[in-house]
């Protein structure tokens, strides 16, 4: 038992969040347990014996197969889907009740289709698999609402140290940081909402301290900023201009101009949280 009395397990934990998560958890006092680094949520008996293993008094799902062009579309469903309702039927048959779950969905849930500040209230239109995957996971999450004290959370665009190159601000500033000449990619001028992972992390931990159960929460910035912008800022904070070519393949069709998160309910739950800004992020980024 830590010192505290505090365990916490989170799923997904040698990934670019989980990484992030354990450490603040650890930072707080918490004892962290790993979960799906040696786990497959696919096998509901390996699931069942790390719940009895950890006897988690907060659960932090992230696992997840999380990038759209992931080449094996059956992962998406595999893991995002089943490997929670494992995860979810194994917590409401454990002896050691969690205090919170947090649930990571994702703001991929609404789609293309609409655009303007988006809130939890907001029509779900899921283009891609990943998407889909992640709207059915929180359909099934519900089954157990009522035995759970279950949070879901829609993260909007993210990013920070640590993210994969497949991404679009990692691979930006990993341009940046080579020097190179040019820098293939789509529409510049379509604005997204993007938020720093220690912001992110400050908001879930955040969460789990509230009486958010039942609750379905937007985690974003609330401000959007244009690609356009976004090579504006580096070239900024850098010194280094970069000659920016449009690659027609990274263009999608009808693609809505802006879309961003309504963070209003999670600044209500969690007076005081606040987002860097994206030029801080950035710059941590390029300096680091």
């Amino acid at each position: 038992m830590s010192p505290s009395g505090k365990r916490a397990l989170v799923t997904g934990i040698n990934g670019f969040t989980g990484q992030y998560m354990a450490d603040s958890l650890r930072a707080s006092g918490h004892e962290v347990f790993g979960g799906s680094c040696n786990v497959d949520l696919r096998d509901s008996l390996a699931v069942r014996k790390m719940l009895l293993d950890a006897k988690p008094d907060y659960v932090i799902h992230l696992a997840a197969v999380s990038f759209v062009g992931h080449g094996r579309v059956r992962d998406f469903y595999e893991v995002n889907l089943l490997g929670t309702r494992n995860l979810l039927e194994a917590l409401s048959n454990s002896l050691h009740m969690p205090k919170h779950i947090l649930i990571a969905s994702s703001a991929n849930v609404y789609g293309n289709s609409q655009g303007g500040t988006l809130s939890e209230s907001a029509p779900v239109f899921p283009a891609n698999d990943y998407a889909v995957s992640k709207l059915s996971m929180e359909y099934i999450s519900r089954i157990w609402s009522d035995r759970l004290p279950l949070t879901i959370t829609r993260p909007f665009n993210y990013t920070g140290i640590g993210q994969s190159e497949v991404f679009l601000i990692p691979k930006i500033v990993s341009h940046f940081r080579r020097k190179d000449k040019t820098i293939e990619l789509g529409n510049l001028d379509v604005w997204r909402d993007f938020t720093d992972v220690r912001s992110v992390i400050q908001a879930y931990q955040g969460l789990l301290l509230t009486e958010a159960s039942g609750e379905t929460i937007n985690v974003c910035s609330g401000e959007a900023h244009s690609l356009r912008e976004i090579i504006s800022l580096c070239e900024n904070l850098t010194g280094h201009k970069i000659d920016v070519k449009t690659n027609p393949e990274f263009v999608r069709e009808n693609e809505v101009k802006t879309l961003c998160g309504d963070s209003s309910k999670l600044r209500n739950l969690i007076p005081g949280w606040k987002s860097i800004p994206l030029k801080e992020t950035l710059r941590w980024m390029l300096e680091n």
